[in-house]
This record gives structure tokens, sequence and C-alpha cells, in this order.
């Protein structure tokens, strides 16, 4: 009990720091690299002191692919360092220091130490944070550096690290416009920014007109390319898949992570893995191991226990998925035909206002038999609860709003015996999901 408390009043006093920190620091995202340089600049280059660094940038699939490639390292026997955004229920989960989530104390200490060198200069709320990280590491060996961009990849905070040993591309489509841009090659182009001269760089297979740029792209800097399904590919077989790179070919089982998309992003993983040889060796028994032990909360995650749990009829299921955009819901779409058809889903959705909505629901409006739609608690850029349910409808969806998870799993649950609920639309939403299901996986 006595722990428990320490621990408690640990996130707390994080929390006072973070939320000082937003009030103090400028929401506004400028893209440049100018404010994170002088705080380095200031501690000393923390970014000059990391191992070997894997810089991973995309719209979809960023998290997952470095879920897949510590698991695979660390079967390995590696110490690895991993920095991900946003987190789901803790904001210390961002920051995992040799395969451990950072200790609530020591990050309190370090989120002040920036904030005094910052010395009140302007800096936004991820510049500050990504220094912190950057610090954090750059004080504790390790063998493998894992970073995943925040927005973009150009002017990304975390584009400070000038050599990293290989950067990887997920899939590119359409999210964070108000940033980035309203077209695919001005969004593609921002997120090549990792790029690096001869640097190694995996590639997702892309939109055409995105694999052109990118091609294009590494010729100018003499990027080695290693592009999915032209130098390296996975093919689905019974029980597991198959990965094949030049004449490297491996059977492997199908990864803990469910669906189609998640092979993909395994198989980004792999590519990496085999640009590290002088670093880390990628057997497939250790590759093999890291699939099958591979952990990533909110990416099509069955429930298994916990006071939402409860709610549910016996024998019924209950999901999450913390997918957001366009392309995560056709990745829903095909994993629910795929595998969901033995029993009716209904679906519990909550998103941003930023997002694309209407593009994320359509994929899979004609398999969902029921929609309820709530608002994100407190999250002040949620869509309400009668709005996510106006577009739903248009998508030819039966959507009606709820006040909140719990009321909407009820109303869902009372209509009959419920096959499978699926609640998706937002990490954000992920995050109260978990918090409100009283267990963190």
């Amino acid at each position: 009990m006595v722990h428990l408390i320490t621990i408690l009043r640990q996130i707390l006093l994080i929390d006072v720091t973070l939320e000082r920190l937003n009030r103090l620091y400028p929401k506004l995202i400028d893209l440049t690299l100018d404010r994170i340089l002088i705080l380095l600049d200031a501690l000393d280059h923390p970014e000059l002191c990391l191992p070997p660094v894997i810089h991973v940038a995309g719209t979809n699939g960023k998290g997952s692919t470095i879920a897949f490639l510590r698991a695979i390292a660390e079967a390995a026997g590696m110490r690895v360092h991993v920095y991900t955004s946003p987190h789901l229920v803790r904001f210390a989960e961002r920051i995992r220091i040799s395969g451990n989530i950072i200790d609530e104390k020591e990050l309190n200490n370090i989120l002040i130490y920036c904030e005094e060198k910052n010395d009140g200069l302007p800096i936004t709320f991820f510049e500050i944070t990504t220094a912190a990280a950057f610090y954090a590491f750059a004080n504790r060996p390790a063998d493998l550096c894992l970073i995943e961009t925040g927005l973009g990849g150009r002017f990304d905070a975390t584009n400070i690290v000038d050599n990293p040993a290989v950067t990887i591309l997920t899939t590119i489509s359409f999210d964070h416009k108000e940033f980035l841009g309203d077209t695919l090659d001005v969004i593609a182009n921002n997120k090549l920014g990792i790029l690096k001269p001869n640097v190694p760089c995996i590639s997702a297979s892309q939109d055409p007109k995105v694999q052109t740029i990118i091609i294009e792209k590494s010729e100018a800097l003499n990027v080695p390319l290693f592009i999915e399904n032209k130098n390296w590919r996975v093919e689905s077989i019974t029980d597991g898949f198959r990965f094949v790179m030049g004449n490297n070919m491996m059977i492997l089982p199908t990864p803990a992570l469910l669906g189609a998309h998640q092979m993909k992003n395994s198989g980004l993983a792999i590519a990496a893995a085999q640009m590290l040889t002088k670093i880390i060796t990628p057997t497939p028994l250790t590759i093999a191991t890291g699939l099958c032990q591979v952990e990533w909360s909110a990416r099509l995650q069955l429930l298994k226990n916990g006071s939402l749990l409860e709610l549910m009829p016996i024998g019924s299921e209950l999901w999450l998925d913390g997918g957001h955009n366009p392309s995560a819901g056709q990745a829903l779409a095909l994993f629910i035909k795929e595998n969901w058809m033995d029993r009716p889903l209904d679906v519990i959705v909550g998103m941003l206002n930023t997002k694309d909505s209407r593009n994320f629901l359509s994929p899979m409006a004609p398999l969902v038999r029921r929609m309820k739609g709530i608002s994100i608690l407190n999250e002040l850029n949620s869509q309400t609860a009668d709005q996510i349910c106006i577009l739903a409808q248009s998508e030819g969806l039966s959507a009606t709003p709820s006040t909140d998870i719990t009321t909407a799993i009820i109303d869902l649950t009372s209509y009959s015996n419920v096959g499978r609920i699926l609640i998706c639309g937002s990490l954000y939403l992920a995050g109260v999901v978990l918090s409100e299901n009283e267990r963190y996986c």
C-alpha cells in the first residue's frame, strides 16, 4: 500500500509539472527546429550521446513498427530506449529506458531541469518533452534507441538526430493536414525529412505518387532504399507468414498484434533489423520470439478483464483500437471482413474534430450493426456525440449518441445479447477506456 501511495504521489507531481509546461509554453506548432536546438545546447547536447538510432516516420503504424523492433531486439538480449507519442494513460509511457517505462520521480526531475535550462524561452510542449527524453536516454546505457516522429518529419522535434543508423517510413497518407499540408505530395515531402545522406531507409509500399517522391529523394541523398514488394516482402501463409529480402527467406509465426496491416509493420521491423548486423543479430528464432511477445496497447486489443468488461454479457467480446484516420478505417474494415463476420458487431466511436471522421467510418459502415457516438472525456478538440452520429448516419450507420463509455456499453447490450463491441476512433479515447477499465495494459 505504501508503495502504491508513493507511485500515485509521483504521478500527481508529474501531472502538475506537465500542466505548468502546457500553460507556460505556446501550443502553436511553429515548424522549425531552432527552439529545441537552443535547449539541447543548454543541456550539453544529449542527442549526440544516444545509442544507435532508428528513426520512424509515416502516417499509420509507427508505434506498432517500433513495438515489433523493440520486441525483436530485446529477444536478442539488447537494451532498448524507446520514445513514442502520444501516451494512453500515463505520460511516462512515452519514454522507455532500457525497456522499462521511466520512473515517475526521475521523469519529473528531468522535466523540471529542462524547464530551468530553457530559461523561459519560447518552446512547445512536444519540444521540451522530446529534449527531456533525449536527456534521459543519454544518461543511461543502451544498445539501441527507437524514436517515433510526432507529426511530420522535416521539422519534427525528433529530427535533430542527424546520424540515425536506419530510417523507416510506414504508410504515408492523409493526416494532420492543418500542419503538414492538404495534398499527399506535400505531406510526403514533410515526412521524408527524416531521410539522411547514405543512411539506409526501409519503406512500406506507398501510393504511387508517394513512392515516386521517396525514390527521387533517396537518389538525391544517396540513400540505400528498401521498398516493400520491391526489395522485401511479406506473404501470408497458413499459421504465419513468409518474409523475403534478397536471398534471405524466413517462415515466421503470426504476430501477436492482429491484422494484415500488422504483418506489414512486422515486415518493416524485420527489414530494418537486417540493416543492423553490427548491432543486432536478428536470427529467425529471436525474430519469431519477438513477434510472439510483442505488446502494444489499443491496437485491436481484446480487453480480457476490468470493470467495463463486467458490463458485457457472458461470452461476448470488448475490443479497443486507437486508429483515427481513413487508412486506419480501411484496415479495421479489412480485419472485420476477414475475422469478425461470425457474430454481430457494434461500435462505440469518439473522434477529434481535426480528423476525417467521415472517411474513417465509411469503410466500416456496411459491417456494423449499431453505433454509439460519444465525446472524449476532458478533450477540448473532441467532436460532440451528436456531431459524430450525424456523420455516421450520413454513411448509413445506425448511430445514436451516448453520454459516456459505460452508458454506451449498457445501451448496446440492452438491445440483445451482444456479440462483439469495438471502441475506436482515437488514441485519446483509448486512454480514457483503459483508465475507466481500471487496468493498464
